[in-house]
C-alpha cells in the first residue's frame, strides 16, 4: 500500500482544519446548549443497562 503524496495530504489537512472553523459556532452553540440542559442520567443509563443484559443474556445462550 502506497502512501498518497505530499499535496494530497496538505489538501485534505487544509480541508479538515477549514471544516472545524466552518462548523465551529454550531459546535459552540451545541456545547453552550448542553450546559444549560437539564441533566437526565436515567434516559441513559436504563437503556445502556438493559443492552448489556440482553448481550449478557445472548452470550449466555451461546455457552449453554
Amino acid at each position: 500500500m502506497e502512501l498518497a503524496p505530499w499535496w494530497e495530504m496538505l489538501l485534505g489537512g487544509v480541508i479538515a482544519v477549514l471544516l472545524i472553523l466552518w462548523f465551529r459556532p454550531g459546535i459552540k452553540a451545541s456545547i453552550e446548549r448542553s450546559r444549560t440542559a437539564k441533566k437526565d442520567w436515567p434516559a441513559v443509563l436504563i437503556p445502556l443497562a438493559l443492552v448489556v443484559a440482553f448481550v449478557i443474556l445472548l452470550i449466555g445462550s451461546v455457552r449453554n
